[in-house]
């Protein structure tokens, strides 16, 4: 059978079958040990949000005129945080189980990703404070959910836009605490 005919096998024409072959081949990366390793760390760092109430505290820290913006900012991307989570206890799609997973996880569901919507929630927010280093890491943490084999793409797009939206929706109320200050 050709390569793109797929009339014998439903499950690859549905999104579930794109969703399935993006991850294998993404994951296929992870054989290589540089990169299955910076995609074990990010895993790690990226945590309940870590490494990105972290960043937001170090700025609330360092940046004394617009502290209020950073803690608000923080308080986004702990909201996204816990808002996927939530998601995730409705929503309770199982993690991928045709790929090796590199990392152990906290829960059994996948959608959405909560590294996914506190990465991309501290990009936007932190971004607009100035912060534009974060937004490329934000783009790696993503990635490396489907390196380490414990979400679908579509988890991770999901999670990234829950995240993206809170921190957008929290815009004005962030800039009340100075934001532009």
């Amino acid at each position: 059978m050709d390569h793109l005919d797929h009339r014998g096998d439903p499950g690859r024409r549905s999104g579930a079958g794109v969703d399935r072959r993006i991850l294998s081949a993404v994951h296929a990366h992870g054989r290589d040990p540089r990169v299955a390793g910076v995609a074990r760390a990010l895993s790690r760092a990226g945590e309940h949000g870590a490494l990105w109430l972290a960043a937001g505290l170090a700025g609330a820290a360092l940046d004394g005129g617009r502290r209020g913006a950073w803690l608000r900012g923080t308080a986004l991307t702990a909201g996204a945080h816990v808002v996927s989570m939530g998601v995730k206890r409705v929503v309770r799609r199982p993690r991928p189980a045709h790929v090796e997973p590199r990392v152990r996880t906290l829960g059994r569901h996948s959608f959405p990703s909560s590294h996914a919507a506190s990465a991309a929630a501290a990009a936007v927010a932190y971004g607009m404070l100035g912060a534009q280093a974060i937004a490329p890491l934000a783009a790696a943490m993503c990635l490396s959910r489907l390196v380490v084999g414990v979400h679908y793409p579509s988890d991770v797009a999901a999670g990234a836009a829950l995240g993206a939206l809170t921190a957008r929706v929290g815009a004005n109320w962030m800039r009340a605490g100075g934001a532009h200050a």
